[in-house]
C-alpha cells in the first residue's frame, strides 16, 4: 500500500510539472505579440485623414475670422485713411484695354500709382445705365479721386460730384459749361490734332482721295477730329476728295464695332482712298487693321491713328500706320491727380495738349518737306495764325 501511494504521488508530481511547463508556454506568447498590438494605434494616429481633421479646424478658424480679413485689407491700403491716396477710374462702355481712349486714361492713373504711391483701381462699364452705380462703388468706399472717361459720363459725373463734395472728379472729354468746385473737365482741341492729321494725309495722298472712319457724331470730340481732319487736308489741297463716315449706332456700340470699321475702310479703299484716318476707339482700330492688311500698305496705302500713339497699342496696324492724332490723355490725367493730392485741384475745364505721334518706321520714308510743312502748321495753330474753322457752338 505504501509503495502504491508513493508511486501515485510521484505520478501526480510529474503531471503537475508538465502542466506548469505548458502553462508557462502559454504565458510567454502574448509578450511576443504585444509589440504588434501597440503598433496599430500609432499607425491610426499617423493617417493623413486624421492629421487633416486635426489641422483643418485651426486653419479654418484663422482664415475665416472677419477681423483678420479686415486687417489684411487694411494692410493693402484703407481708402478711408488720409494716408492713402485712392484713385478709381470708370470707363465708358469700351474696355480698359481698348488700345486707345480708355487705356490712355488708365495709364495716367498707373503713372500716379508709380510716382505718387496711389492705390488705383478701375471698373469697366458694360451698360450706360450703370454709370452712376459704378461711380458710387468708388465713392462709397472712400476713394479720394474718381476719373470718369468719356463724354457720355458727363451727366453722371456732375450728379456724383454734387452728392460727394469731398471727392475730386476728373471728367475726361467732359466740357464743363458751369464750373463745379470738385470737377475738372479734361478737354482737348481735337480739331487741331485732326488738322495736323489731315495735312499729313493730304501730302501723302497720290490718288487725291482720303477717308475718315469715325465713331458717332453724338460725341463732340469725334466731330472736332473730323472737321479738323477735313480742314487740314484742304489746307494742303483745296479740291481733295474726302470720304468721312460716322458710325450709325448710338453711344453703346459706336466705339466697339471693329467689324463695321473694317468694312467701312474697305469700302473707302475700293473708292480710291489711299490714306485713312481711324477715329473711334475699337471701331477705328478695325479700320486701321483693314488698311494694314491691304495690298500696298505702307507703300501706296497709309493709315493714321487717334487719341494715343497707336504704334504702341495697335501693332497690327504698323504696316500702314504713319502717325496718330494724339490727345495727351495720360499726362493730363496724371497732372490732375497730382494737383488734387497737392491741394491745387482746378475746377472747370483743364485743356490738355495734342499733337502728331512720331513716324516710327516711316521716319526715313516721310520727305523732309512734309516734316517742315507740318512744323509750320503746328506753330501756326499754336499762335493762332492758322485756324481750323471748327466752331462747336455754331
Amino acid at each position: 500500500m505504501r509503495k502504491s501511494s508513493m508511486w501515485l504521488i510521484t505520478l501526480l508530481l510529474l503531471l503537475s510539472f508538465v502542466l506548469v511547463a505548458c502553462g508557462g508556454t502559454e504565458t510567454t506568447e502574448p509578450p511576443a505579440e504585444q509589440p504588434a498590438a501597440t503598433e496599430e494605434p500609432v499607425e491610426e494616429e499617423a493617417t493623413p485623414e486624421e492629421m487633416e481633421e486635426e489641422a483643418t479646424p485651426e486653419e479654418m478658424e484663422e482664415e475665416a475670422t472677419p477681423e483678420e480679413m479686415e486687417e489684411e485689407g487694411a494692410a493693402e491700403g484703407d481708402c478711408a485713411s488720409e494716408e492713402v491716396l485712392c484713385v478709381g477710374l470708370v470707363t465708358d462702355v469700351g474696355r480698359i484695354d481698348d488700345r486707345s481712349f480708355n487705356q490712355s486714361a488708365w495709364e495716367g492713373a498707373l503713372r500716379a500709382q508709380e510716382e505718387l504711391g496711389a492705390q488705383v483701381e478701375f471698373i469697366e462699364t458694360t451698360e450706360a445705365t450703370d454709370y452712376q452705380n459704378n461711380i458710387a462703388l468708388f465713392a462709397e468706399n472712400g476713394y479720394d479721386i474718381i476719373v470718369t472717361v468719356g463724354f457720355a459720363l458727363g451727366e453722371a459725373t456732375i450728379e456724383a460730384a454734387n452728392q460727394y463734395p469731398d471727392i475730386d472728379f476728373i471728367g475726361v472729354d467732359q466740357f464743363q459749361g458751369e464750373a463745379v468746385a470738385n470737377i475738372a473737365g479734361l478737354i482737348f482741341p481735337e480739331d487741331r490734332a485732326g488738322f495736323m492729321a489731315g495735312a499729313l494725309a493730304g501730302m501723302l495722298s497720290q490718288s487725291n482721295t482720303i477717308a475718315a472712319v469715325l465713331g458717332t457724331d453724338l460725341v463732340p470730340p469725334v466731330v472736332a477730329f473730323k472737321e479738323g481732319y477735313e480742314a487740314g487736308a484742304r489746307h494742303i489741297t483745296e479740291d481733295i476728295n474726302i470720304i468721312s463716315t460716322y458710325h450709325p449706332g448710338g453711344l453703346d456700340v459706336a466705339f466697339t464695332d471693329p467689324e463695321w470699321g473694317a468694312t467701312t475702310a474697305r469700302q473707302a479703299l475700293d473708292q480710291g482712298a489711299d490714306v485713312i484716318f481711324g477715329a473711334g476707339g475699337n471701331t477705328g482700330n478695325g479700320a486701321l487693321i483693314e488698311v494694314a492688311s491691304a495690298e500696298g500698305a505702307g507703300e501706296s496705302l497709309y493709315c493714321i491713328g487717334v487719341d494715343t500713339d497707336q504704334w504702341e497699342t495697335v501693332p497690327e496696324a504698323r504696316p500702314c500706320l504713319v502717325s496718330s492724332a494724339m490727345k495727351l490723355i495720360t499726362p493730363g490725367v496724371f497732372e490732375l491727380i497730382q494737383a488734387s493730392q497737392e491741394g491745387n485741384f482746378p475746377s472747370g475745364n483743364y485743356v490738355g495738349e495734342v499733337g502728331l505721334a512720331p513716324f516710327h518706321d516711316f521716319e526715313e520714308q516721310i520727305p523732309q518737306e512734309v516734316k517742315d510743312t507740318l512744323a509750320e502748321i503746328d506753330a501756326g495753330l499754336r499762335d493762332g495764325s492758322i485756324e481750323t474753322g471748327y466752331n462747336p457752338g455754331g
